[in-house]
Order: C-alpha cells, then structure tokens, then sequence
C-alpha cells in the first residue's frame, strides 16, 4: 500500500503545485483557462490519439466490462438521485448532484495515471470507461436540465447532445485513432514522433490545470460535498467492484483498471456544466475541492487493494 501511495504521490504533488500557483496568483485564472485548453484540444487528444491509432477496436471493445462500469455507475447514479428526491430538490440540481456522484477525472487524471501506474495495456479499459462517462452519463446531465426547463422533449435538445459529442476532443481523438488503426495505416515515424511529444505534456499540463483549478473553488456546503465525494470515492468503485467480480465477471486486470477509473474524484468538467447552466455551481466546487483532496489516499487505498501491493 505504501509503495502505491509513493507512486502516485508524484501525480498528487502536481496538482498541488498547480493550486499552489492559482492560489497565490502566480498563475491567474486566465492563464488556467489558456492551460486547460492546450491539455484538452491539444496534448491530451494527441495522447488519446496516438493511444488508440495502435490499437484495434477488438484490443478496446469488451461488452462484459461496458456493462460493468455501466450498471454500477448507473446504480450509484440512482442512489444520489433518490437522496436528492427525499431533500425535494428540482430535477437540475439533482442531475448536477448525481453527475458529481459518478462522474470521476478520467480524462485529465484517469488517462495519465493509470497507463503509468498499470501499464499501457490499461488504455483499453480507461479510453471504455471514458467513454461512458461522456457518451451516456455527459448526455444525460444535458437531457435532464434541457429538458426540465423546456418541460418537454425535443429535436433540439438531441441536436445539442450529439453537436456536444462531435466538438469533445476527447471522443474526436479516440473514433478517429480506431479509425486509423482499422484502416491499417501505419503512423509515419515524423507524425509518431510529433504525437509522443505534444502527447508527453498531457500529464504535467494536466495535473498541474487541475491544481490551478483547484484554487479557486470554494468549500461551502461542506455535508453535500461530504457525501457527494463518499459516492466518488467510495460507492462508485465499490459498485463497479461487484459487478465486475460479481455479476460479469471481468477479467482482474481490465476489472483492476475500470474499479480505479471509479475511484477517481469529481471531474472538473462537472464545474463547467454547473457554470454553464448556472446549477449548484458552488456546491459542485465544494465536491471537486473535497473529493479531490480525500483521493490522495483513498485512490491509493484502492489500487492498492486490487493490486494486492
């Protein structure tokens, strides 16, 4: 358990040197802003790119491990809805509180994280679980907010959803890697080598984009970011834990990968669908802040278990 902690200590004291910048300005939230989008448009998608071009769609696709990730994060999503509906809250704030509940720092954390610490055979099971998460649950939250201020269904809250998938770098990167990798084009060795180099600045861009993020979240309403982070950090890899062992029986290994992509803390793209929609914004930045700092141990916690180091 120790030398799991030790080795993603590293990743944690990025993060935190990141907060260490945003906090005492050193990096303004602007300069944040400019960061992000470089992780995200630029060096994280050559990364996921370059990842998935060797790969083929047999090495990524596993229905029993889709399925997994996919009841248990589903379940969990159905235990914050049913808390939210015995607090009476409207049907937004419950999709935001949910998504929180579920909906882990896979791309940003998940990605450079678990390839390192598991292996670059975990690319498979992480760009899976990543995928559900903006695919199902990231079209969901969209459904439900549009959808209970229209007060109806319709042709144009589809159109948002599917337009929000094709513009997500990350679902760009992924479909066109496969692509290329079932068209069985070999990546000339210039391009190979201008991936690995944009792609080696998506993990210190983003851990350190995400502790200068981290800066300027509050920490109000600290009992539902409590509890919103119990369901992060602890609910969801729990339940992705049973099924996978349990009810699909998962190979342990891609099991191993998807169980800590569901230890991951609250992803900081939840904060901007808060923002966005103007939906709990505050106590969604409680959770981030919250689940973030409690994942230190808890994500080494449960790598380690499953490892059995």
């Amino acid at each position: 358990m120790l030398a799991i902690f030790l080795k993603t200590l590293p990743f944690f004291a990025l993060i935190g040197l990141g907060y260490w910048a945003g906090r005492t300005r050193f990096f303004t939230q602007e300069a944040t802003a400019y960061l992000t989008k470089f992780v995200f448009y630029f060096a994280l998608s050559a990364m996921l790119f370059r990842f998935s071009a060797n790969l083929s769609i047999a090495d990524v696709w596993n229905g029993r491990l889709v399925a997994a990730y996919l009841w248990g994060t589903a379940f969990v999503y159905g235990i914050a809805t049913l808390v939210c509906y015995a607090r009476r809250l409207n049907i937004e704030t419950t999709a935001m509180e949910a998504q929180c509940a579920v909906i882990g720092n896979t791309g940003f954390l998940g990605v450079p994280m678990l390839t390192l610490l598991l292996g670059a055979e975990a690319i498979g099971p992480v760009m899976l679980a990543l995928a559900v998460d903006l695919i199902v649950f990231s079209s969901l939250i969209v459904i439900l907010i549009t959808g209970s201020r229209d007060g109806r269904m319709s042709i144009g809250i589809l159109r948002t959803v599917g337009l929000g998938l094709l513009k997500n770098p990350m679902i760009v990167a992924i479909s066109a890697g496969l692509i290329w990798s079932a068209l069985r084009i070999p990546i000339p060795a210039p391009m190979n080598e201008f991936l690995a180099l944009l792609g080696a600045a998506a993990t210190p861009g983003a851990l350190f984009a995400i502790g200068a993020s981290l800066a300027s979240k509050s920490a109000e309403r600290i009992s539902v970011a409590g509890w919103l982070s119990f369901c992060k950090l602890v609910l969801h890899p729990l339940f992705v834990a049973f099924a996978a062992f349990v009810l699909f029986k998962v190979e342990p290994f891609e099991a191993t990968v998807i169980i800590s992509a569901a230890a991951l803390p609250v992803a900081g793209n939840v904060y901007i669908l808060a923002q966005h929609y103007n939906v709990a914004p505050a106590r969604v930045s409680a959770a981030i802040l919250v689940s973030t700092t409690l994942s230190i141990v808890t994500v080494s916690l449960w790598i380690g278990w499953l490892t059995g180091a």
